[in-house]
């Protein structure tokens, strides 16, 4: 296993870390504690000692998990990452409260990375001082060892947050679908700040089979998720990157690549980046998704059904792509319908400044995604 500095922290973090938002589960949707705690001595046996979780993953178990994997280690040989919703106010007690939930659940005095969960910078100008308040108290009490956030928002808005210096590290999502952090991750590398990434896989679909992730790394023995992760620890800004591994298969392909010294040559990383730039410009001619057409009255779902198109065409991913068509409609997903639903009024082809023909364009796409 290869290790990174994680920032300024002056902590050296396994750039393979185990996410634990997905662990193993019974069919009563419950985490499987045996099966979980197996996985991550595992893991630790291989090299990994950077574990990321969150006060509501599995409806708390996620943390609970973690605790009774930590009764048979070292703790001092691991580090704990995981997040506080300051977003959502207690309905009793406080958010200290909930820190202290924590804790117990975890079997630990003391929490190496504490962030808020999915903060932005509208988020920090409302309540961002209110969470620093408490975590510094924490801080200062040795129960919190560093400050930090995970992050959804614009690139602009990360930089406007790592100025703030505040915060020590952050996690944020990259991967080969979504470049969008790509320069930022670096900005904040350069300021001192810890990155870890989220979905280096995509949150599963670079895992799928394709044979267009395969060719973007010609080499034999390259899996679509060997490719994608290899890809996020080129990044010279990246710490670590976590994944979801609920199976032993997953662990130990993925610690394989970890232990790469160098995830990708120069040459490599330039043949990836070229290829991706080409096929974002493909995108971009059929979709720029700028949600100019939206909203829809019937609710189609335009923009995301375009990209879903995008991912099963110039990425291969073609199983994931009618997976997620398929979801619209219902559950999450509920308010946003699926192109059978477009009534042709034509009001979003006024709207569209690329003049796409997407009446057209979404009966292709659901035919195509339908399988119909």
């Amino acid at each position: 296993m290869q290790y990174r500095a994680y920032g300024k922290t002056g902590c050296q973090v396994s750039q393979l870390g185990f996410g634990l938002m997905r662990l193993p589960t019974r069919a009563t949707g419950k985490v499987n504690r045996k099966e979980a705690v197996k996985l991550i001595h595992r893991a630790v046996e291989l090299g990994v000692n950077f574990f990321d979780s969150h006060f509501g993953y599995h409806g708390g178990e996620s943390e609970e998990t973690l605790g009774d994997a930590l009764k048979g280690l070292t703790r001092e040989d691991i580090f704990i990452q995981t997040k506080h919703p300051t977003y959502d106010k207690p309905k009793r007690g406080t958010h200290r409260d909930r820190l202290d939930t924590q804790l117990k659940r975890l079997g630990t005095d003391y929490i190496d990375f504490y962030l808020s969960h999915s903060f932005s910078w509208n988020n920090y100008q409302e309540y961002g001082q209110d969470f620093l308040a408490m975590a510094r108290q924490a801080r200062d009490e040795g129960i919190v060892r560093h400050i930090g956030f995970s992050f959804h928002d614009s690139p602009e808005n990360l930089k406007k947050l790592v100025d703030t210096g505040e915060f020590e590290c952050v996690l944020l999502q990259y991967n080969l679908l979504n470049r969008a952090n790509e320069e930022v991750i670096g900005y904040a590398h350069e300021r001192g700040v810890g990155v870890s990434v989220m979905g280096p896989v995509g949150g599963g679909r670079l895992a799928a089979p394709s044979e267009e992730i395969r060719g973007l790394l010609p080499s034999a023995s390259a899996g679509s998720a060997e490719v994608a992760l290899r890809f996020v620890l080129a990044h010279p800004g990246v710490s670590a990157a976590f994944s979801g591994m609920n199976t032993m298969e997953q662990l130990e392909e993925n610690c394989r690549t970890a232990d790469l010294r160098e995830p990708l040559s120069e040459q490599e990383l330039t043949h990836i980046q070229a290829i991706l730039e080409e096929k974002k410009k493909l995108a971009d001619l059929y979709c720029t998704g700028c949600n100019y057409c939206m909203p829809c009255e019937q609710g189609v779902a335009i923009p995301h059904i375009f990209a879903l198109v995008n991912t099963y065409r110039l990425y291969g991913l073609k199983e994931w792509a009618r997976r997620e068509y398929k979801r619209l409609g219902a559950g999450h997903w509920r308010k946003w319908m699926p192109a059978s639903e477009c009534i042709e009024c034509g009001k979003c082809e006024e709207k569209c400044p690329q003049k796409i023909e997407i009446i057209k364009q979404l009966k292709e796409a659901h035919k195509l995604l339908s399988g119909d």
